[in-house]
């Protein structure tokens, strides 16, 4: 399904359904005489004409107000509004005109009723079609392939936002640097295709592409001249993503001050009230999880005990918010001596950057393979999230020597208390690349909610089921 025949199929929607609001807005002033009683009723047929008209004012509004324009990742809410406003606007053309006119029939209560029905009926099918096109979306079909030429903090806004909402539509098939090397940041899955320079070779060999975002630095506008009339000449969409004193994009607020454009910083940290309603939800969703959580804990010390020697639990010290370390507790998966063995299998290393992980370790006990896959092992965090050194959802806290391996951007991740779960765990767990486990959990401090919390905790759970990329 193309960009065009998505619009196309919306518009011819749109259109039934406008008619059949007004249908629906007749029935409910005549028959089921909702709001005001009338002493006669006038035929449907009186009416057609007003429906035609109606509808044909709505095609002038909703065109003018773009409501057919679709904008990827645009809050529904506002959606929803712009839709209500063309609405309006439409109803209220169509009552002006019928009081110079006095057509025989004329209700002022029906067109209130269709204003009612036209947008609730649009507005339902409009989340509808997002519902369905993620659906493909996160399927892989229909999606566009994307090009991101720059990978300096715009660039990385870009790759973070499509990583995190595979929904808007986009597949990054590469990405291309300034051409200094400072910002080659390597992303397994989103391959380097070279510099800038090279934009005009890398459109000729994929001349499948849909679109081209530019995320170049700020310093750089006649380069960002010359790759637009690249994509140009190729008939390939160039889409200009402004690094705006270097800072991240979430971090510029646009304002309107009495007609004169301001451009403000904001903190983009959590609030007081973030922060206690985080802190709040934590402490809630422990409590609520101590009792199940505490009869599961039994079988899985049992386990331990009975199948390998040794201490049931096993701390190690890691490094939560702003730096500071603290001790993580977990229901021990491997051997005793595991941690001595390490360098020994550091060539059988499967993951990217500083961490360290094998699909099948060899350390792994029985019991631990399984409570690992299950990730059971981590039950006994929840004291952690009780200490306030952790949170249900967040970046995994890292090992001390993981962080002194860290580039500059990856620090981002310490900005937050570490979690149990978060974006990334139920992108892929431990099948991403580093910098794109970093890149999600950047996007996740960014776009913090209360709701985010909630519904990653329950994307979660059959996560933890299906037990693909936990080792």
């Amino acid at each position: 399904m193309t960009r065009r025949s998505v619009r196309n199929w919306t518009i011819v929607t749109d259109l039934i359904l406008i008619n059949l609001a007004f249908v629906a807005a007749y029935i409910v002033r005549y028959r089921f005489e909702w709001l005001a009683e009338t002493t006669f009723e006038d035929p449907y047929s009186r009416y057609v004409g007003q429906q035609i008209l109606l509808t044909a004012l709505l095609v002038v509004t909703f065109y003018q107000n773009r409501v057919w324009l679709r904008r990827r990742g645009e809050f529904i809410i506002d959606e929803i509004s712009r839709i209500g406003y063309a609405t309006a606007t439409g109803i209220a053309l169509m009552m002006a005109i019928t009081f110079f006119f006095r057509p025989l029939a004329f209700s002022r209560l029906l067109l209130v009723w269709a204003l009612v029905f036209i947008l609730l009926f649009v507005s339902i099918a409009r989340l509808l079609r997002r519902l369905i096109l993620s659906m493909f979306y996160r399927q892989g079909k229909n999606v566009d392939r994307v090009l991101i030429v720059g990978c300096g903090e715009a660039g990385r806004s870009v790759m973070r936002t499509f990583l995190a909402r595979p929904d808007l539509g986009y597949a990054p098939i590469g990405y291309m640097d300034d051409g200094s090397g400072e910002n080659n940041i390597g992303l397994g899955r989103i391959p380097r295709l070279g510099t800038f320079y090279q934009l005009h070779q890398a459109l000729r060999q994929h001349s499948h592409l849909h679109a081209v975002f530019i995320a170049l630095p700020g310093g750089m506008h006649s380069q960002t001249l010359d790759l637009l009339r690249i994509c140009q000449q190729h008939g390939v969409q160039a889409r200009v993503v402004p690094d705006l004193f270097q800072l991240s994009l979430h971090h510029v607020e646009f304002n309107n001050m009495a007609g004169i454009p301001l451009l403000s910083v904001r903190d983009v940290g959590m609030s007081r009230t973030g922060k206690f309603l985080k802190r709040a939800t934590d402490v809630s969703l422990v409590l609520l999880a101590a009792v199940p959580g505490l009869l599961l804990g039994a079988l899985v010390a049992a386990a331990i005990r009975i199948e390998s020697p040794g201490p049931i639990l096993y701390k190690q010290d890691r490094v939560g918010k702003d730096g500071r370390h603290f001790r993580m507790i977990k229901f021990r998966s491997m051997i005793v001596d595991a941690e001595n063995r390490r360098n020994a299998l550091q060539q059988m290393n499967e993951a990217s950057g500083p961490i360290f992980k094998i699909k099948n370790d060899p350390r792994l006990t029985a019991v631990g393979r399984l409570i690992r896959r299950l990730s059971m092992d981590e039950l006994p965090q929840l004291w952690n999230i009780l200490r306030g050194e952790m949170s249900f959802v967040g970046p995994r806290p890292p090992l001390p020597e993981e962080v002194r391996e860290y580039q500059p951007w990856h620090m981002r991740r310490l900005e937050v208390k570490g979690g149990l779960t978060g974006l990334w765990q139920v992108s892929g767990r431990s099948d991403l690349t580093f910098d794109e486990q970093c890149l999600l959990d950047i996007y996740y401090i960014e776009n913090w909610s209360v709701a985010l919390d909630l519904r990653l905790i329950l994307q979660t759970i059959p996560h933890l089921f299906y037990g693909r990329g936990a080792y």
